[in-house]
């Protein structure tokens, strides 16, 4: 899991070296500290008589409180006692593994012995648990929960004589069972986990060594190894990565052990995007100072696409990028799980309070602290051990179901634990690029100035291109030429010499290279294989790491200019007469988020011209152009018209301004303190009063359907936030074009802010609008997150839409934990740029650039327009499932408790139960098991009906389907009909206490079978098998069953009319009144159905 400083490049030194980011071999989970610093919250004052107040003294203010905080008992019954076991079990951990400070390093070429530390061993642990922890972690993770730790409790009584009411097995058989399954489910995914850590950690490398090359497993490999590094295919996204200059120009590989060099590098940090090193050589001389960049690395699992590579391990294991950005992934709980713990509780009061009232009624007759147990033990069925396993059962149906639908393919259920929060989503985040759009670019514009052109008149480009580099540039080139026709007139000339050098620009200001696929019978594993590569137009393609910039060499070969062949020193360009343009590259800026722009200096072999082109942003790009009129106003027209701008420039360099610059150059590049700031000045120095060539703008298209599946989130009731790195006035356009806003709404554009008194002032301006989406800037955003975080993120969730621009992965995350901190409600993100979400749902389109991101997701989807089908569907139906299943288990464990109480009652208030053994086994399983998980195929409304009225949607977010009101319908339903059976059994029964048993559980079986029967909105085939498949189970075992029923009893008239009775008056009321419901008060769906 290495990072690697390539320094000797085989195969020639005109090859690009692509990478990924991360490379031999991935690497485990590794906690990080949350460095993230807390935002002040400051309180929003409506009036302006705060601002007379200096700015400092807002810092000493108290934070806002958004509720009044809670004190002594109360707060640590509210879950203190939790803060207060965390933060000790945190100390605890912190004490026993306290990390040792991570220090800058000093690496030599192939001697790791000569390391003056012990680095970490590059070996993958990605397991929970060893082989002492498996058990008692896997026995933690299950008894944290109240539910299985009071069946713990209930079971373990068993075993003292005292409290004893029935068999062993009637408690430890459904625990037992609960438990195998948790710990064969975790014992096969840690196997896996195991299996591939051992496949990782025994991958081959090459490693070169005094006498050659060795193969060694990517776990034995050190910091200080020379790893080769070999040709991959497969990748399509290249970084330019080079090799130490130094090295290249040894005769051999054998040399690399001869020469006295090392490699001194900062200490490892989180920041993939930065590296700050030296290479030095020793034994030469003067010695060789050479500065190394993060062009000069490559990270851990990197694809080289030409030639081959010898690197020097500089980080190891732990200390790798990659690993340091990893954290331990959170276990996410749903919402409804939540919910259904929380009645678990009141279920516990319950039977407390039961259990006292029996004690009471008893009159504390003799050990009464004994019989309160008992009766603890006997109404414990009021709490049903088998909810976790059906609801775990059902959320695994889902995600098969969600998998296997036809309607969204490829569609990949990476967590199982949380598909009903797919039915509950109130805002959904999404990126812009490959996720709304197609992140497949498209030349739309190009403006010099005074003359703009679009896709219709790109024609006009290409003749007036043609015409100057025939005509014009020809007899430079000592070619015959004609002689310029005198009727050109004047202005004709001048734009054609200014298209032609914008077009020459764009040609040359990037970071592309052609790629050639081999011609038939060339094999394209020779060292050399561009000797026999067809350099035809046909054989080419272009690869970069930005699609904007391929799209804009496509348009320049449109034109004329083509990109025939580019190397690390050099590119050739043809022009429409056939002719070869050489270019030696002597710097490249590349593009960064922070600085938003590239360059490049090039000199022309034909004339020895130095230039330095630059292309970025308008932000950027603004000031370091000369004076003119028309850049801001046309980058405003692009935007509007939802086209990514990109501003080109050139400066003209003589050799002595160029030589001046290098020396600067270098010696920035070779600090080690705050090199990028003094790399970044030296550089700006040059930037200055450029000459503005053009503005080209890039058209990145709507995925197919968004439209529509934009307009049904938002007719669902889900607010939808866009989150991009674009311009606002592009992130505007686009928020229009793709029905993000509606055509009737009005958009309040935030106005940028830097300081506390603008954003209080724009924050009041902000408040006064009603019913209007928001669009605002990451600078902006920053600014009021920093003083009025609250206030911001109240205003900002009235708004029906939202749209954040110029927007950090990292303000994404920091966005999502905001909304789920203050609102408390179910988000979603979907995309491929969240560096760790923290959402509850991370959905992720599995675009060009989402396939390692895609792997994160708790879901995948291949395009956005899935995501309708998902929620309102999927969601829909498992949230609606789950809620009915986990209220029906309840209802099971109720009825069959109140039967317990009113026996007792009846019988003295004796702690006596009233069945035993497999009767209460079976009842929980094979009698009633399949028509109750049968639920979970149950559907209100058809999926077309579903997509055809989103409004339904908007009831499932306020969580009626499962809540205190429908879970004391269920309790009283349970307790009517367990009254019934109970009474009705005893009213009937004639000689023989045996008949009750019987007659009472064979109605209660009945009654169960009639309610899923009443439960279910649309029947599937499966649940009709279910049905008779638990009575045939039932009726077949009465025969074994003689210990518990009288066989000659059962089957007589007089047995079968008892149960019938009983069961119809238990039942028929219930289906009398969800008639009456369906036709005086019908629910929504209802309405749509009929």
């Amino acid at each position: 899991f290495t990072v690697l400083i390539p320094i000797y490049h085989i195969a020639s030194v005109n090859d690009v070296l692509a990478i990924y980011v991360v490379l031999l071999s991935h690497f485990a989970r590794y906690q990080v500290e949350d460095e993230s610093s807390h935002l002040d919250e400051m309180p929003l004052m409506m009036s302006e008589e705060g601002f007379e107040n200096d700015e400092s003294d807002y810092h000493t203010l108290p934070r806002a409180r958004i509720s009044q905080r809670r004190r002594g008992l109360e707060w640590f019954i509210c879950g203190g006692w939790k803060f207060l076991c965390t933060s000790c079990s945190d100390w605890l951990i912190n004490i026993c593994r306290r990390k040792k400070d991570l220090k800058a390093r000093t690496v030599w070429l192939g001697c790791p012995e000569k390391c003056e530390e012990k680095y970490p061993k590059n070996a993958i642990k990605n397991q929970k648990y060893n082989i002492f922890t498996f058990i008692p972690g896997v026995l933690y993770e299950q008894f944290k929960f109240f539910l299985n730790l009071y069946f713990l409790v209930v079971s373990c009584s068993q075993f003292v004589p005292a409290l004893k009411i029935g068999y062993l097995y009637t408690y430890w058989a459904p625990l037992g069972f609960v438990l195998t399954v948790t710990v064969v489910r975790e014992a096969v995914d840690e196997f896996r986990r195991y299996k591939r850590d051992k496949e990782m950690n025994s991958q081959l490398y090459s490693k070169l060594t005094v006498r050659g090359k060795v193969q060694v497993k990517s776990s034995d490999i050190q910091v200080g190894d020379l790893i080769i590094v070999e040709k991959l295919d497969g990748e399509t996204d290249w970084k330019l990565k080079v090799a130490v200059s130094c090295t290249q120009r040894l005769p051999a590989l054998g040399d690399l052990f001869s020469i006295n060099a090392y490699v001194y590098a900062q200490k490892p940090q989180l920041d993939i995007h930065s590296f700050e090193g030296t290479f030095t050589r020793e034994d030469s001389d003067p010695a060789v100072h050479e500065s190394l960049s993060i062009e000069n690395t490559l990270w851990a699992s990197t694809v080289v696409a030409s030639g081959t590579v010898i690197g020097v391990v500089i980080y190891t294991g732990k200390e790798t990028r990659s690993v340091m950005n990893t954290s331990n992934p959170k276990n996410k709980v749903g919402l409804l799980d939540l919910e259904l713990n929380q009645l678990t509780k009141a279920l516990f009061l319950a039977l407390v309070a039961l259990s006292v009232v029996m004690v009471t009624l008893q009159g504390f007759v003799g050990p009464w602290y004994r019989n309160l147990f008992r009766f603890l033990l006997l109404f414990s069925y009021i709490i049903p051990i088998s909810l976790r396993v059906n609801l775990d059962m059902g959320k695994a149906a889902y995600g098969w179901m969600i998998m296997k639908d036809d309607n969204i393919p490829g569609t990949v259920v990476r967590t199982s634990t949380i598909p009903e929060e797919l039915g509950r989503l109130v805002y959904l985040l999404t990126d812009k690029t490959g996720t709304l759009t197609q992140n497949e670019m498209i030349f739309k514009r190009l403006h010099l100035g005074t003359v703009s052109y679009g896709t219709d008149t790109m024609d006009e480009i290409q003749i007036r291109y043609r015409w100057i580099s025939i005509h014009v540039l020809s007899p430079f080139l000592n070619l015959p030429s004609r002689k310029p026709q005198s009727s050109a007139p004047k202005v004709r000339k001048s734009v054609s010499s200014r298209i032609h050098e914008a077009v020459k620009a764009i040609a040359l200001c990037h970071n592309v290279t052609p790629v050639y696929e081999s011609r038939a019978g060339v094999s394209a594993e020779t060292e050399y294989a561009e000797v026999d590569q067809d350099f035809s137009d046909e054989n080419r393609t272009y690869q970069a790491s930005s699609p904007d910039e391929v799209a804009l060499v496509q348009w320049t070969e449109s034109v004329g200019l083509t990109l025939v062949n580019r190397d690390l020193t050099s590119m050739q360009l043809k022009t429409p007469g056939g002719h070869i343009l050489t270019y030696y590259i002597l710097q490249i800026f590349p593009f960064t988020s922070e600085s938003k722009r590239m360059g490049i200096i090039v000199r022309d072999e034909s004339s020895g011209e130095i230039t330095f082109y630059m292309k970025g942003a308008d932000v950027a790009m603004s000031t370091i152009v000369q004076y003119n009129d028309w850049l801001e106003e046309e980058c405003g027209n692009m935007a509007r018209e939802g086209l990514r701008t990109l501003v080109v420039a050139k400066k003209s360099l003589t050799e002595e301004q160029y030589q001046d610059f290098e020396s600067r150059y270098n010696q920035a590049k070779l600090s080690i303190h705050d090199r990028n700031l003094k790399v970044a000045a030296v550089v700006e120095s040059l930037e200055r009063e450029m000459e503005l060539l053009c503005l080209t703008g890039v058209e990145d298209q709507l995925q197919a359907d968004v439209r529509p599946t934009l307009e049904m989130l938002r007719n669902a009731g889900i607010k939808i936030w866009m989150l991009t790195g674009d311009k606002l006035e592009t992130a505007t356009c686009i928020a229009k074009s793709s029905h993000l806003v509606s055509r009737n709404q009005d958009i309040h554009i935030f106005r940028p802010v830097a300081t506390r008194g603008e954003a209080h002032l724009e924050l009041n301006a902000f408040r006064r609008k009603h019913d209007c989406a928001l669009v605002i800037s990451g600078d902006s955003l920053e600014v009021c997150l920093k003083y009025y975080e609250h206030e911001f993120v109240e205003l900002a969730c009235q708004c029906p839409a939202v749209v954040c621009c110029r927007c950090s992965p990292t303000q994404k995350a920091h966005i999502v934990k905001l909304l789920q901190h203050h609102t408390g409600k179910r988000t979603c993100a979907i995309g491929n740029s969240w560096h760790n979400p923290h959402s509850k749902i991370c959905s992720k389109c599995n675009q060009q650039e989402g396939k390692q991101a895609s792997l994160a997701a708790d879901f995948s989807i291949t395009q956005f327009k899935h995501i309708g089908r998902l929620l309102m569907v999927h969601g829909r139906n498992s949230y609606k499932r789950s809620a009915a299943l986990g209220q029906f288990v309840m209802h099971r464990g109720l009825i069959i408790s109140t039967m317990q109480a009113v026996f007792s009652s009846v019988f003295y208030f004796a702690s006596v139960p009233l069945y035993q053994g497999f009767l209460m086994v079976g009842y929980a399983t094979i009698y009633t098991m399949f028509p109750v998980f049968s639920l979970v195929l149950d559907q209100d409304v058809k999926p077309e009906m579903a997509l055809l009225y989103p409004e339904l949607y908007k009831d499932l977010t306020k969580g009626r389907s499962l809540s205190f009101k429908t879970f004391l319908i269920w309790v009283l339903i349970s307790i009517y009909q367990g009254g019934i059976l109970m009474y009705g059994a005893l009213l009937l029964f004639e000689s023989e206490f045996v008949h009750v048993v019987a007659i009472s559980f064979t109605a209660l079986i009945l009654t169960e079978l009639l309610m899923v029967a009443l439960t279910i909105r649309t029947w599937h085939w499966l649940m009709v098998v279910a049905e008779f498949l638990s009575l045939g189970c039932y009726v077949a075992s009465l025969a074994f069953l003689n210990e518990y029923f009288d066989v000659a009893f059962i089957t007589t008239v007089t047995f079968l009319w008892k149960v019938s009775a009983i069961t119809v008056v238990s039942c028929l009321p219930l289906y009398i009144l969800k008639y009456l419901k369906r036709k005086f008060s019908p629910p929504s769906y209802s309405k749509l159905t009929s």
